[in-house]
């Protein structure tokens, strides 16, 4: 760990509480995780962090999944999906903003797409077996293959804001509308 991130880690530990670090961590979350990942990563022990969790599974904010060997909480994804969608439009981005970003994010898969023949990151993924490949190919590889699927879900998300725009416009604004 790196000066700046024990500095940054140890002023989040003195400004909020063990359960603001573990929602902040649990709203974050990509993919399951287990009660003892998230209570390390939040820096907190094992039961607080479990009731904490219990709580936002009973409002909605957390789902709990007991069908694997161990019981993961992931959150709601359209949750996540409608509030990044409303970030997104009141940002002070204009649609047409958004349509061009939108276009950019597109064109940046089909030139990867081109660049390796490919048509998915996991495909990408799959040329790692190439034997011919050195260790810093393999690495690019894989990193564009993390940012391919980041952006492929950051198209989803800014797709449904550029479409729901006007449904999105924050309530005060159609209130003023429609006087």
């Amino acid at each position: 760990m790196t000066g700046e991130e024990s500095n940054s880690k140890g002023l989040m530990e003195r400004q909020t509480t063990g359960e603001d670090r573990v929602r902040m961590t649990a709203r974050q979350l990509s993919e399951p995780r287990t009660v003892n990942w998230i209570a390390s990563e939040a820096d907190w022990s094992h039961e607080p962090t479990k009731r904490v969790l219990e709580r936002l599974v009973d409002d909605g904010i957390l789902h709990r999944d007991e069908s694997g060997t161990h019981t993961t909480y992931y959150p709601d994804y359209r949750r996540q999906a409608m509030q990044e969608a409303m970030r997104l439009r009141d940002s002070g981005h204009t649609v047409e903003e958004l349509t061009d970003r939108l276009a950019e994010m597109k064109t940046q898969i089909r030139d990867w797409e081109d660049e390796f023949g490919v048509e998915s990151p996991n495909q990408l993924r799959g040329t790692l077996a190439d034997e011919s490949l050195n260790a810093d190919e393999e690495d690019r590889r894989r990193e564009l293959a993390r940012e391919w699927g980041q952006l492929q879900q950051r198209l989803q998300i800014v797709g449904f804001a550029i479409r729901e725009w006007d449904f999105l416009t924050p309530t005060t604004e159609r209130a003023e509308a429609n006087s």
